[in-house]
């Protein structure tokens, strides 16, 4: 509770500092709008529609880009624990594309799929794939080998070992891939959607720039802030708790 209080009291006075600078600085209004005005808009656009639609786009191309992302990463990652050979040439690989920031793939992606809804859902998936994919294989190989060979002396082997050895003692690394792959996904889907095809976020967000209407842009910031905190704090935080206090990590 005191927490929550803090941060409340830490928000409204960054507000109250946002709005008397604004109204005392030299720059025009629409260069540099004020708190009451970006909420104004804010609140317009969430009940006309505008910012709702635009929402559940977003979201509804980051839950499937994360799910293909999210079971790629699962299954490389198992191959990469499971085969040396594997491990040595496309584990190697996953870790040069890792670097590569998500931007980057756009050229790549409107050549391949065109101006499109592909397009995006392209960049979404690849922004978090190679980091779940390190981050399941590294989860994998970090298993005790107290509990690989207690498993193999009772004879568990096979798929029986890895469903019942490997893949629990790894669940709280994969949570914090999850968690990873989400941010960066949701990091590749602002940047696919400023090509601007099929709405979203980052279209309203490119429509704000190109109209010089910053309060939209703000608003449009404030928005996916808001589902970026509201997703990694009800969902990966209390699944992460969840996790550690089951497997012992934490009291």
């Amino acid at each position: 509770m005191i927490t929550t209080l803090r941060r409340v009291l830490f928000i409204a006075i960054l507000m109250v500092i946002w709005e008397v600078a604004s109204r005392l600085s030299p720059v025009p209004d629409f260069m540099f709008p004020g708190v009451l005005q970006v909420l104004e808009t804010l609140f317009t656009g969430l009940f006309s529609g505008q910012i709702t639609e635009a929402i559940f786009r977003s979201v509804g191309r980051l839950l499937i880009g994360f799910f293909i992302a999210t079971t790629l990463g699962l299954l490389l990652g198992y191959f990469i624990w499971r085969y040396k050979l594997v491990d040595d040439t496309l584990g190697f690989l996953v870790v040069a594309l890792q670097s590569i920031p998500s931007i980057v793939w756009l050229p790549l992606a409107i050549v391949w799929f065109g101006l499109g809804e592909m397009a995006i859902l392209f960049v979404v998936t690849i922004g978090a794939t190679w980091t779940m994919t390190i981050t399941t294989a590294s989860g994998f190989k970090n298993v005790p080998k107290l509990y690989r060979r207690v498993a193999r002396t009772f004879g568990s082997g096979g798929l029986h070992f890895v469903r019942t050895v490997i893949i629990p003692a790894s669940v709280p690394q994969i949570i914090s891939g999850m968690r990873l792959a989400w941010a960066f996904s949701w990091r590749a889907l602002m940047a696919g959607e400023l090509l601007g095809a099929g709405g979203g976020l980052g279209h309203l967000l490119e429509t704000g720039r190109s109209l010089g209407q910053m309060d939209l842009v703000i608003s449009v910031m404030i928005i996916i802030a808001l589902i970026g905190t509201i997703i990694d704090n009800v969902v990966f935080t209390r699944l992460d708790k969840r996790v550690q206090k089951k497997w012992g990590l934490a009291t």
